[in-house]
């Protein structure tokens, strides 16, 4: 079984900065494939970025790509979200989701099997 804990979100004024952070547990974290989706209010889940298990090959939304950077330290188990720049329409609640073991995940939600709870950021303009 693997948990997943989002932390780090916040509220920021547009152009700043925020790093989340997802703490996983279970013994697998390096044989899982990682990412990142967000949801807004009246929205869909919508993909943000994912980073396979091999630690090399990463995706991102036409959105993300320049501003938000997708990493993972096997070694402390954890996810991390690193996003700049941000604009108020990248307010939303992200979550922090892992495949089964050596999965590929995808672009949509159906390509992962855990999730964590979820962690608010609000972007003030």
């Amino acid at each position: 079984q693997v948990q997943l804990v989002e932390s780090g979100g916040g509220l920021v004024q547009a152009g700043g900065s925020l790093k989340l952070s997802c703490a996983v547990s279970g013994r697998t974290f390096g044989r899982n494939t990682m990412g990142w989706f967000r949801q807004s209010p009246g929205k869909e889940r919508e993909f943000v970025s994912r980073i396979l298990w091999n630690n090399v090959i990463t995706y991102y939304a036409d959105f993300a790509k320049g501003r938000f950077t997708i990493s993972r330290d096997n070694d402390k188990n954890t996810l991390y979200l690193e996003m700049n720049s941000l604009k108020p329409e990248d307010t939303a609640v992200y979550y922090c989701a892992a495949t089964d073991l050596w999965g590929m995940g995808s672009d949509t939600p159906i390509g992962f099997k855990y999730w964590g709870q979820g962690t608010q950021v609000t972007v003030s303009s």
